[in-house]
């Protein structure tokens, strides 16, 4: 059965630690991208030089290469030195998806997807094998009760899913929502529907908004003289 997990893991002994120590501003987060060499990761926290000395220093790092940038923070792809602890190709290891990652303070916080729950046990004995001290933040099975519990219908269910794994909400988007429904074998309005739905569903959800609420009275119209 599918099982995400959140888990923490401090940073020292990982692949950034040594970037940590020399930026203890530093912040990070996972880009997902379609195909890259190494680790798409967008930092921020000091000066783009200040981090750049750093990703120098690091021994950890055999390789970096800067992608992009906006304003106060920019896009590196990052190798990890083979001997390091790479929390990313750990996961991968375990048959796992990263769906989300980011560390600050010297410490990640990476959300994973799993497909059977022994995964993240045996992920947690190979970050300990290393002395790296993983936390288990979250475990949950992704049972059918999950999206009803979230207000969506299975399928808007999965189409947010296939939306996510594609990467159609990130920014630029890496599929259109053309692409999307033809890999999900519905027409382009069909998919635009289905996405308000969900979007509604959610929000109402996550809001605990009434029905009253979510569909109020139409404002009457007025007119000046």
């Amino acid at each position: 059965m599918t099982s995400i997990a959140d888990i923490e893991l401090p940073a020292e002994g990982t692949g950034l630690a040594e970037l940590f120590e020399s930026v203890p501003s530093l912040t990070c987060e996972m880009e997902r991208v379609i195909a890259s060499s190494g680790h798409c990761l967008w930092l921020s926290g000091a000066t783009r030089e200040t981090i750049e000395d750093g990703l120098d220093d690091a021994s950890a790092i055999s390789n970096y290469a800067p992608i992009n940038g906006e304003d106060d923070r920019w896009l590196y792809d990052i190798e990890f030195d083979p001997d390091t602890v790479d929390p990313f190709e750990a996961v991968l290891e375990e048959s796992g998806t990263v769906l989300s990652a980011s560390a600050t303070n010297g410490s990640w916080l990476l959300s994973i997807r799993v497909v059977e729950r022994e995964h993240v046990s045996s992920l947690y004995d190979r970050f300990a094998d290393h002395d790296v001290s993983p936390t288990i933040v979250r475990l949950y099975d992704l049972e059918k009760e999950t999206h009803s519990q979230c207000g969506l219908t299975a399928r808007q269910y999965e189409t947010l899913v296939a939306a996510i794994d594609h990467g159609y909400f990130e920014i630029p988007r890496e599929v259109s929502m053309q692409e999307l429904s033809d890999e999900l074998d519905i027409s382009h309005q069909a998919l635009s529907e289905r996405l308000r739905r969900a979007y509604r569903a959610l929000v109402t959800s996550e809001l605990n908004v009434t029905e009253e609420e979510a569909n109020p009275p139409p404002m009457a119209s007025t007119s000046s003289d």
